[in-house]
């Protein structure tokens, strides 16, 4: 072979080799991307949904829930129990729905601003807009039309909800009417099933509770001690904290012979409801702790419950008893009754309390042994006929207290009124439940025994609060003693202190009482969470929805900023301008300018926190802008100045002030006018702009020590120096005057007839003044009269010269012609003057 050709061959071969090593490395490479590719969209984030597509899927959710929940409500429409769940499910999916429309609000007004700032696209005949510009009209124009549908669809939504809550609502009210007003025919067959009944009954409860108690004791005796324990426990610490706060309202001190109002108020209450509370604890615990650890079957839970129960009601119907009348302790009693009275009452309170509660409790064994209803009629039957007997019993005693207020002493009948009540409710009772209507008749008994003494307890409660909050009244209890001992505090304090403790009272009475007397009347506990939601949450005043929890929040908002700036002020005058060598005026007024920023400041956050729209205040503004365009610059000219005394405080109310003509003591002060009541009990009412723009005199602005002065005058045969020693001397013995600054005495002048001086001296309360300086008056007339130092009256030297004494008789003459008796008038007349002058000089002149 040439060696042409074989070259030729050569570089072929190894052309074609570098071509499939290039092809090779290529589909290497493009496998290789495909592959990343392949990976880095498998690792990349499902795309996120934009606020429309959530409360899109939302609105479909909660449709969903509202089907089931209808129908839930038609499958338990006799249900009370259910309905209650089922309502508070109603209104949780309301809030949720409104949620929705909440959260897309800010993306609709984003599009409407936008919207807005883009405008309107071309009429026909303008230019042309950038396409981009229609683009995005057209986008957000889509946007809010969907958003538009979603909100629509969760206005539709939460309507239906607000429906069905009405609905459940309605089923519920007509339930519990139901069930009080049903009719049951009383007759013999129906007493014969309920006594079978009754012996099955007790049977069938005999041996569950005989192999559930065999079952503790072998089984659960451990966990059985374990639940006592913890309850006990826990109902000890309730109780040994409230003896530790309230020991002296637990107890009554037998040597206390005659206890004041306040203390048998405060006993009665407080002993009534912690000790109920604490034998709540204990219940609620054993219950709580039985259930948690098994110890309780299905079928003896409730029947347990139910005993825990009666035990609490009749144990605070008891303690109600002894609280309010005292059976043994007439002078703890709180109600005019005989010793006989208060105890007869007391025991029939107590026996329709057990009669109650064994219904109660009898009702629940029978619900868990599955007794027959008529068990049920016939046991309530016969509690309502007990109560109702009992009633009319009660009406004919002497329970009232004897005329001469001896407890011992025979009573007197019950006012006529109230037997008549008495009597008219038991044989009602009576009626009631033989003629059928036992729910009724027993709903009745129960009110009238337990709500009445929730609402007596809580009538207490509010005396007690009442009582204790009435000025200086609280400083003669023991909890004010304990305060005044512990934190040193003074009367005024400590009437403060006891209005704080009434309200608290209050607090404690409404709180405890209330939801009682609601459960009692058919509420249910999620009935009450409901509306203590709601009412921290969302309450509504017209149009505005407010809750207490944002109020709550924008006042500790508001005294947060109020302090901060505060402390900015402060902190600005005292380091850094005050370093800097501020002029004093300028420090003032951004010391003024900062407290009012921070005000402003702290009211808009507080009101905002509050959940109060800020736009209404808008209104105002433009209201008041009409309003002085119309002529009422003067009113709000003095709106604005009563606003400024308000915050600057130039004067307070109780201040002595001088304004032009008025000067008095500042009675009170409003946005429009000030009024100050004179030395003579005139008031007079100044506008407050008069006041801002005027030279007012404030006596007592930084407190009320103010400068007294006595002008002293003495003839100048007395020593001056003995004279200021006796001023001071007689000053130094006043407890009123201050001793700094000290009293001084200045000597004035030399008068025309005596040597003039003047006291001064201070008091650290103006409104003492005029008595302190009438006593000095009198101290220094007496001790001058002792020293023996006159002092003078005015006086004048007269002359009389003897040459005009004709001229006096001439006078005398003229004066008396045409008289009766013309020979002796001219003498008289001649010596009158004389006479007169003597007696003019016995008055104090010298001739």
């Amino acid at each position: 072979m040439p060696l042409r050709s074989i070259l030729l061959r050569t570089i072929l071969l190894v052309t074609l080799a570098f071509a499939g090593a290039h092809f090779e490395g290529a589909t290497a490479f493009a496998q290789e991307a495909q592959t990343q590719a392949a990976q880095t969209q498998a690792a990349a984030p499902a795309p996120v949904d934009t606020p429309f597509d959530q409360a899109a899927k939302e609105i479909e959710k909660a449709k969903t829930e509202l089907v089931a929940l209808q129908d839930s409500v038609k499958g338990n429409a006799d249900n009370d129990d259910a309905l209650v769940g089922l309502a508070t499910k109603a209104d949780e999916l309301s809030r949720a729905v409104i949620t929705i429309s909440v959260n897309l609000r800010p993306r609709f007004d984003q599009i409407k601003n936008r919207l807005s700032e883009i405008g309107d696209p071309p009429k026909d005949g303008q230019p042309p807009e950038a396409e981009i510009v229609t683009q995005e009209r057209n986008a957000l124009a889509a946007e809010r039309a969907q958003i538009n549908a979603v909100t629509g669809d969760a206005e539709n939504l939460s309507i239906a909800v607000t429906k069905l809550v009405n609905e459940i609502i309605e089923m519920r009210r007509r339930l519990f009417a139901d069930t009080l007003f049903r009719r049951t025919e009383i007759s013999v067959s129906v007493l014969d099933d309920a006594a079978g009944a009754f012996v099955h009954e007790t049977g069938e409860f005999s041996q569950a509770l005989s192999s559930w108690t065999s079952f503790v004791w072998k089984f659960k005796r451990f966990p059985l001690f374990a639940a006592i324990f913890l309850s006990l426990a826990s109902a000890l610490i309730l109780l040994s904290g409230s003896y530790r706060l309230f020991g002296a309202y637990l107890r009554r001190d037998e040597a206390i012979e005659n206890p004041s109002y306040i203390g048998r108020l405060s006993i009665a209450f407080w002993s009534t409801l912690i000790r109920t509370l604490a034998l709540a604890v204990l219940l609620v615990t054993s219950f709580f702790f039985l259930n948690s650890f098994n110890v309780l079957r299905p079928d003896i839970a409730p029947v347990i419950g139910a005993l825990f129960g009666t035990i609490g009601l009749v144990y605070f119907v008891g303690r109600f008893v002894n609280a309010i009348f005292a059976p043994h302790e007439p002078h703890w009693r709180l109600v005019r009754l005989s010793n006989l009275g208060a105890r007869s009452i007391g025991y029939c309170l107590l026996a329709m309390a057990i009669i109650n509660g064994l219904d109660y409790f009898f009702g629940s064994i029978g619900e868990a042994m599955g007794s027959p209803l008529v068990l049920t009629v016939v046991r309530s039957l016969i509690a309502a006929l007990i109560i109702g007997m009992i009633l009319i019993v009660a009406s004919f005693g002497k329970p009232m207290l004897a005329k001469n207020g001896d407890p011992d002493a025979p009573g007197r009948h019950w006012p006529r009124g109230m037997a008549i009540i008495l009597r008219v409710v038991g044989a009602g009772l009576i009626v009631t439940a033989l003629a059928g209507y036992v729910g009724l008749a027993r709903f009745v008994a129960t009110q009238l025994i337990i709500t009445g003494a929730v609402v007596a307890t809580m009538y207490v409660g509010l005396l007690s609060g009442k009582a204790i909050s009435r000025q200086e009244s609280f400083g003669d209890t023991f909890f004010a003693r304990f305060l005044t001992r512990r934190f040193n505090l003074g009367p005024v304090a400590i009437d403060q202190a006891g209005l704080l403790v009434g309200l608290a009272i209050y607090a404690v009475a409404l709180v405890v009482g209330v939801p009682l007397i609601l459960l009692l009347w058919g509420f249910h506990v999620q009935d009450l969470q409901l509306i203590a939601y709601r009412l921290f949450t969302e309450v509504k005043l017209g149009g505005i929805s407010i809750s207490l929890l944002g109020i709550c929040t924008g006042i500790l908002l508001f005294a947060g900023v109020y302090l901060l700036s505060r402390w900015l002020q402060r902190w600005l005058d005292s380091n850094v301008m005050a370093r800097s060598h501020v002029d004093l005026g300028v420090r003032n007024s951004v010391k003024t300018g900062i407290g009012y920023l921070g005000v402003g400041m702290a009211a808009i956050i507080g009101v905002s926190s509050a959940g109060i729209d800020l736009s209404s205040l808008a209104l105002v503004a433009s209201a008041l802008s009409v309003g002085i365009g119309f002529g009422l610059q003067n009113i709000v000219s003095n709106f604005v100045s009563g606003l400024i005394l308000l915050v600057e405080r130039p004067f307070k109310v109780g201040d002595h002030v001088v304004s032009g003509t008025a000067e008095g003591i500042v009675k009170r002060i409003s946005v429009r006018a000030t009024e100050i009541e004179t030395f003579r009990k005139q008031s007079i009412i100044v506008p407050n702009s008069e006041l801002i723009n005027g030279l007012v005199g404030n006596w007592t602005h930084r407190n009320k020590i103010g400068r007294s002065e006595i002008p002293v005058s003495v003839s100048y045969d007395a020593d001056p120096q003995q004279v200021m020693d006796i001023l001071l001397e007689l000053t130094a013995k006043i407890p009123l005057v201050m001793r700094n600054p000290e009293p001084q005495v200045e000597f004035l002048r030399f008068g025309p007839y005596s040597l003039d001086f003047e006291l001064r001296f201070f008091l650290a309360d103006m409104g003492d003044g005029m008595t302190v300086r009438n006593n000095l008056r009198i101290e220094i007339l007496r001790r001058f009269k002792a020293e023996g130092i006159e002092i003078p009256l005015p006086q004048s030297d007269l002359t009389i010269h003897r040459d005009a004494a004709p001229v006096l008789a001439n006078a005398a003459k003229e004066r008396t012609d045409g008289q009766d008796d013309p020979k002796n008038k001219p003498i008289e007349d001649e010596e009158r003057p004389v006479r007169q002058l003597r007696g003019r000089t016995a008055d104090g002149l010298k001739s």
